[in-house]
């Protein structure tokens, strides 16, 4: 399972199953941060799959619901702690 993953200092994070991904573009069209593209690489199956490119995902997940394939795209949303620091700690 080819999964691209890359970090992000923004809100949320996307990872694309690259073998699931047929290329459609229709969450690169539809990433409010304009955060996805299309890889220039090809999957096994022939297809230029989309790619997670920035560090400003909002954790929206449009692009989880727009995609047809269920499986290509998983969006995180990052959880901020309440907990004050020293309670944190023990």
């Amino acid at each position: 399972m080819a999964q691209v993953r890359k970090d992000s200092r923004g809100r949320g994070m996307v990872v694309i199953d690259a073998e699931e991904c047929k290329g459609c573009g229709l969450c690169v069209e539809v990433c409010p941060p304009a955060v996805l593209k299309i890889s220039e690489a090809l999957n096994r199956m022939g297809y230029h799959p989309a790619e997670y490119i920035g560090v400003a995902c909002t954790g929206c997940g449009v692009c989880f619901y727009v995609c047809p394939e269920p499986a290509a795209i998983t969006v995180y949303k990052r959880v901020e702690s309440k907990m004050p620091v020293a309670e944190a700690a023990a």
